[in-house]
C-alpha cells in the first residue's frame, strides 16, 4: 500500500508527540482504517485490534516510547501498535511467509518489548522490566496492556499479586472488552476518573493514607474506609476494590474510544508512582458494524470484502474441528457422562454446536489451561466422562497438571488436541510442534493420530469408552485428505493400519502425514520403488511388533511425524527397533526441525521441513542409496 496521511511520518511513537488534538484524533481515524484495509485482505484478528485503537495511540502519545516500555498481552490485540511503531508500508504482508508476524516478536522489531502469542503473560513480563529497571537505577516508564480475555488466566492474577507486594512503579491498563460501555461511564464518572489521576490529588490522598496509617487502632481503620467509600462512590459496583486491595491505585472505569479523556488519563498517569491499574471498557469490532455485533466471528478472519461486511462462507471439505464437534455432540447423546470443556476456545475447537445442545454440560474455563486440566481431572475422578478439547500448543501451559493430576493418578481423561502440527498464519507460537515429544514420556497415558476425518470419529468414540486412564487425540487444523483408501480395521489400543504393502521400504506416518507417505509411495513406484505405508495410528503404545516386522522385510524404514524430532515418535521407534537387534538396518526419521518454525501457508512450511511428497521421495532415495553403499 502506498503510505499517506499522518500515519505515514510515524516511526515510532515519539513522533506523536509533535502532532496536537486534531491531528491525534485524525491519526486515530488512520490506525483504524489500515486495519480494516489490510486485514480484510490479509485475514488475521480483526475485532480485538479495532476496540484498541483510541488506546493505543493515547496511550502512545502520553508516554516517551522509548525509553518507557509497553508490554502487550497476546499480542493479538496489537495490531495499532505495530502501526505506530514504523510498520505501515510492510502492514499488508501481515501474517504472510517471509512477512510481519500477527503477533509481537523482539526479532522483528526493537520495539517489540516482549514477545507473546499466549495470553496472560504481559503483567508478569511488566514486573520483571519494572524491577530490572529499579535494579539499574533508571527512570522508563513500564505499562501492561492486558485483557482480550487475558486478564482471568492464573499468571495474571499471580503478577498484580506480586507487583502490588513489590510496590514498584508499574502501570496495567486492562483493555475491558467483554463488556459494552456501561451507562454509568457518563460525564459525571469521566470527570472523577480523570481528577482521580491527576497527580496532585493522588499526592494527596497518599498523604492522607499515610496520617490514617498513624492514627490508633480502631481509627485509622475507620478512616481506611472512609477513603475507599469516597473514592469508589463513582465507580460501578465497587469494580477498582479488588486491584486496590492488592495494592494497586485504580483509574477507571474509563471509555476506551473517549480519545481526549484517555490521552488526559494516561499523561496523569504517566507521572504517578507506584501499581498503578487503569481499566478501559472498549468495544472489540469498533468502527466496522458487523463486527461490532458478532465480535467472537470476527476476532479471526480470513481474507474478506470489507465493502460486502460478509466473510466467506465455509464450505468444502469437512475439517478436523467439525468432525470432532459432531462427534462430540453424538457421544454426548449416547453417553450422559459426556461433558466437553475448552479454555475460552468454543468455536476453535468445535463445541459450539455442544454447548447449544448440552449447555449444563458444556464448561468454558476460559483462559486457563491449568484450571481446565485439572478440572477434568476432578470430573474424571468424580464419575463423568471428560472430553477436554485444548489447542496443542496451548495444552503445553498445562504439562503439570496432565502429568500430576491426571498421569500419576491415572484418570480417564480424554483430550483432544486441535491444531496439531503446523498451523500456518499465527506461525511459532501457535504450531503444535511438541505434544507429541511431552505427552509421550508421561506413564498411564496414550495417544493417538488419526489420518483423516473418519478416523477422527472413530478414535474419538474408542476415546469415550477408554477407561484404562487418560488418552490423548492429536490432529490438525483445516480439512482431511479425501483420496485414502477407505477400507479400515476397527481402533484397536496400540495396533497400527497398513495402508500399501511394499518391499523396498517401509513409510511408517503419524496423522496428518499419511497422505504425504501414500503419494509418495504412489510417485515411487513410477520409478520402480515398492513402498510399504503404515498408518501408526497410536504413538503411545504403539504397534512395535509390527513396525519391526516391516522393517525385516522391507530392509529399510523412515518415520514421518508433523513433530520436532527430538524425543518424538520416530526416536522412540528407532529405540524400539534397535531393542529388537534392527538397529543396523537403513532408518531413518522426517519431522520438524529443531528449530522454531516461521509462520507461512501450511503447504509451504511442510516443503521447507521435508515432510511433503518431495521431500519424502527425495529421503527415500538418499535411505535407499546409503543400503546399496552399504
Amino acid at each position: 500500500m502506498e503510505p499517506s496521511g499522518h500515519l505515514a511520518s510515524i516511526v515510532q511513537p515519539t513522533d506523536l508527540h509533535r502532532l496536537n488534538a486534531k491531528e491525534l484524533r485524525e491519526v486515530v481515524h488512520e490506525v483504524r482504517q489500515a486495519i480494516l484495509d489490510n486485514v480484510s485482505r490479509t485475514g488475521g484478528h480483526f475485532s480485538s485490534n479495532l476496540g484498541t485503537v483510541e488506546l493505543t495511540v493515547a496511550m502512545y502519545a502520553a508516554y516517551s516510547i522509548p525509553p518507557d516500555v509497553v508490554v502487550w498481552d497476546t499480542g493479538h490485540q496489537a495490531y495499532p501498535h505495530k502501526l505506530l511503531t514504523g510498520r505501515l508500508p510492510r502492514f499488508d504482508t501481515l501474517r504472510k511467509h517471509k512477512g510481519i508476524s500477527g503477533f509481537l516478536r523482539r526479532e522483528e522489531h526493537e520495539l517489540d518489548y516482549f514477545g507473546a502469542g499466549h495470553a496472560g503473560t504481559a503483567i508478569s513480563a511488566a514486573v520483571g522490566f519494572a524491577l530490572g529497571r529499579d535494579r539499574k537505577g533508571t527512570s522508563e516508564r513500564v505499562v501492561a496492556v492486558t485483557g482480550d480475555a487475558a486478564i482471568c488466566a492464573g499468571m495474571s492474577w499471580e503478577a498484580l499479586n506480586h507487583a502490588g507486594d513489590a510496590q514498584t512503579d508499574v502501570t496495567v491498563v486492562l483493555n475491558d472488552n467483554r463488556m459494552s460501555i456501561a451507562p454509568n461511564v457518563g460525564a459525571l464518572t469521566r470527570y472523577f476518573t480523570r481528577l482521580r489521576s491527576r497527580p496532585h490529588l493522588q499526592d494527596a490522598a497518599q498523604h492522607a493514607r499515610q496520617m490514617a496509617e498513624r492514627l490508633p487502632s480502631p481509627v485509622h481503620r475507620v478512616a481506611a474506609g472512609l477513603r475507599h467509600g469516597i473514592t469508589h462512590y463513582f465507580a460501578p459496583e465497587d469494580t477498582g476494590t479488588v486491584f486496590e486491595e492488592l495494592g494497586f491505585e485504580y483509574i477507571g472505569p474509563v471509555d476506551g474510544h473517549d480519545f481526549d479523556t484517555l490521552l488526559e488519563i494516561f499523561r496523569n498517569v504517566r507521572e504517578l508512582h507506584g501499581p498503578t491499574f487503569v481499566h478501559a471498557l472498549t468495544v472489540k469490532g469498533k468502527g466496522y458494524q458487523v463486527a461490532e455485533e458478532d465480535a467472537r466471528k470476527w476476532h479471526g478472519v480470513v481474507p474478506f470484502d470489507l465493502g460486502s461486511q460478509e466473510m466467506a462462507k465455509s464450505g468444502g471439505p469437512v475439517t478436523y474441528t467439525q468432525a470432532f464437534g459432531d462427534v462430540a455432540i453424538e457421544c454426548a447423546e449416547d453417553d450422559p457422562r459426556v461433558v466437553a470443556i475448552t479454555a475460552a476456545m468454543p468455536d476453535g475447537t468445535g463445541l459450539t454446536g455442544f454447548a447449544k445442545k448440552f449447555p449444563d454440560r458444556y464448561h468454558d474455563v476460559g483462559i486457563a489451561e491449568q484450571h481446565a486440566v485439572t478440572f477434568a481431572a476432578g470430573l474424571a475422578a468424580a464419575g463423568s466422562r471428560p472430553f477436554c478439547a485444548i489447542y496443542s500448543t496451548f495444552l503445553q501451559r498445562g504439562f503439570d497438571q496432565v502429568l500430576h493430576d491426571v498421569c500419576i493418578q491415572s484418570l480417564p481423561v480424554r483430550f483432544f488436541l486441535d491444531r496439531a502440527g503446523l498451523v500456518g498464519d499465527d506461525g511459532p507460537t501457535h504450531h503444535g510442534a511438541f505434544d507429541v515429544s511431552y505427552l509421550a514420556l508421561m506413564p498411564n497415558l496414550a495417544l493417538m493420530a488419526p489420518r483423516d476425518t473418519t478416523e477422527l470419529r472413530e478414535m474419538t468414540w474408542f476415546a469415550k469408552d477408554f477407561d484404562q486412564g487418560p488418552i490423548a487425540v492429536r490432529y490438525p487444523r483445516g480439512a482431511g485428505p479425501s483420496d485414502l483408501p477407505e477400507a479400515r480395521r476397527p481402533i484397536v489400543l496400540g495396533r497400527s493400519e497398513t495402508l500399501r504393502t511394499g518391499s523396498d521400504v517401509t513409510l511408517l506416518a503419524v496423522g496428518s502425514m499419511v497422505e504425504a507417505a501414500w503419494d509418495a509411495a504412489r510417485t515411487l513406484a513410477e520409478e520402480g520403488v515398492s513402498a510399504e505405508v503404515i498408518n501408526a495410528r497410536f504413538l503411545k503404545p504403539f504397534d512395535a511388533d509390527a513396525f519391526a516386522e516391516s522393517l525385516a522385510r522391507t530392509g529399510a524404514m523412515l518415520v514421518i511425524e508433523e513433530n520436532v524430532r527430538t524425543g518424538g515418535f520416530g526416536q522412540q521407534v528407532r529405540d524400539a527397533m534397535g531393542d529388537r537387534n534392527l538397529g543396523a538396518l537403513p532408518f531413518a526419521i522426517v519431522a520438524l526441525p529443531d528449530a522454531f518454525v516461521e509462520h507461512g501457508s501450511v503447504p509451504v512450511l511442510r516443503a521447507q521441513c521435508g515432510l511433503d511428497r518431495d521431500g519424502i521421495v527425495t529421503r527415500v532415495r538418499s535411505l535407499l542409496a546409503s543400503r546399496r553403499r552399504r
